[in-house]
């Protein structure tokens, strides 16, 4: 008889500090002083990357940061568009969009509402914008008036993740998770899967449920069992 997972794997917070930086400083420079400062600039900010790159990360991190502020912020996602709001809220200190490359013609039209509200307010201080995609602000296939306020303020490239990085995004999360991964795992992992932060943070919490529910440490063995049953 198959053993139930039981719900205790350990849940790690997506944060300006436990992403994995590698040539990504300057973005993470940016991030910490604007998002921890409440009279930060209004200059909007877009990131943009290839998927797994940490752009989602980046984004829940700065929420993070305004949540221990207390600063109440509005999410547009084109992967969730059932939370996304309907309208934009004026309580909002910041706006932050995910996946814009995705955003439907109603999705684009609170987005470029957004930009309105939080540039020339008609209520409060003006607010800061900081979206993501997978593509720069001049080859988005979106409405030209959110493109260009898309590209208008700071734009930064975000950087693939080298060798090095991947063995870092494993060694952080494992010590998260509160396991200890193995060379030989490590090998094996960065050898046969993709090396980007999302897939190997998945990978990772998957076999650290696993590893819990069959009461046995993280090994090569294990995880080809895993995904065997899988």
């Amino acid at each position: 008889m198959k053993q139930i997972a039981l719900p205790i794997t350990v849940s790690v917070e997506q944060t300006l500090d436990n992403y994995v930086v590698g040539a990504n400083q300057a973005v993470i420079d940016h991030f910490k002083l604007f998002a921890s400062h409440p009279n930060r600039s209004p200059v909007p900010t877009y990131i943009w990357g290839e998927s797994g790159c940490g752009k989602t990360h980046l984004l829940r991190a700065i929420g993070e940061v305004l949540k221990a502020l207390n600063q109440p912020f509005g999410w547009l996602d084109a992967n969730h568009p059932q939370s996304n709001p309907k309208v934009f809220d004026p309580i909002w200190d910041v706006i932050l969009m995910d996946n814009v490359e995705q955003f439907s013609a109603s999705e684009q039209h609170l987005a470029f509402n957004c930009f309105v509200n939080a540039l020339t307010p008609s209520v409060g201080l003006q607010r800061w914008v900081v979206a993501a995609g997978s593509l720069p602000p001049q080859d988005l296939k979106l409405r030209e008036d959110l493109r260009t306020r898309l590209g208008w303020g700071h734009v930064f490239h975000l950087q693939a993740l080298s060798e090095k990085d991947c063995r870092e995004v494993l060694k952080r999360h494992s010590r998260d998770l509160g396991i200890s991964l193995p060379v030989e795992l490590e090998d094996y992992i960065l050898s046969r899967f993709s090396r980007d932060l999302s897939s190997l943070t998945k990978l990772l919490n998957e076999l650290d449920a696993y590893a819990l529910q069959s009461k046995r440490p993280p090994t090569v063995p294990l995880l080809k069992l895993m995904l065997n049953e899988n």
